[in-house]
């Protein structure tokens, strides 16, 4: 008598019953309903987080100017002037030959980030009207500026 044979006949290879497999799809089913919604949003999370780490970025690049250079870049120069030497006054008596930055990002939803010298709310203000980019909204639409990053 073989293996399969001998199990058979003690009853121990019997398959699942309909009713199992239902109880399973239904815990699936709820456990999906749990978890997805809560996982829905991360995409949206980690584009606030990218932004607010390249606002970061673009601080940080825009102090280095300013050590070198004794002021940021104008308005008019924007964060063009972190990576080629500004043609529009004031000069840059010490502008970092490659530039501070390799490139400007993007924000993460394909906008330019923008920039104002002198700023409303410090020396620069650096920010990102958010997933729609128009000024203000809410959640994921709302404003991300240099002056809510820590």
């Amino acid at each position: 008598m073989s293996p399969a044979s001998r199990m058979r006949a003690r009853g121990l290879a019997r398959g699942f019953t309909l009713i199992e497999i239902m109880v399973v799809v239904v815990i699936l089913g709820v456990l999906a309903a749990i978890v997805v919604p809560k996982i829905m949003d991360r995409p949206d999370q980690a584009r606030v987080v990218r932004a607010r780490q390249d606002l970061r970025t673009l601080a940080s690049a825009l102090a280095l100017y300013r050590l070198d250079n004794y002021a940021y870049p104008s308005t008019t120069q924007g964060l063009e002037a972190l990576t080629a030497r500004p043609v529009d006054p004031p000069l840059p008596p010490h502008w970092k030959a490659g530039g501070y930055l390799e490139n400007l990002p993007r924000d993460p939803w394909g906008h330019p980030y923008l920039y104002l010298s002198p700023g409303r709310h410090g020396e620069f203000d650096l920010w990102s009207h958010g997933a729609d980019g128009q000024p203000g909204g809410e959640g994921f639409n709302a404003d991300l500026g240099s002056w809510d990053v820590n």
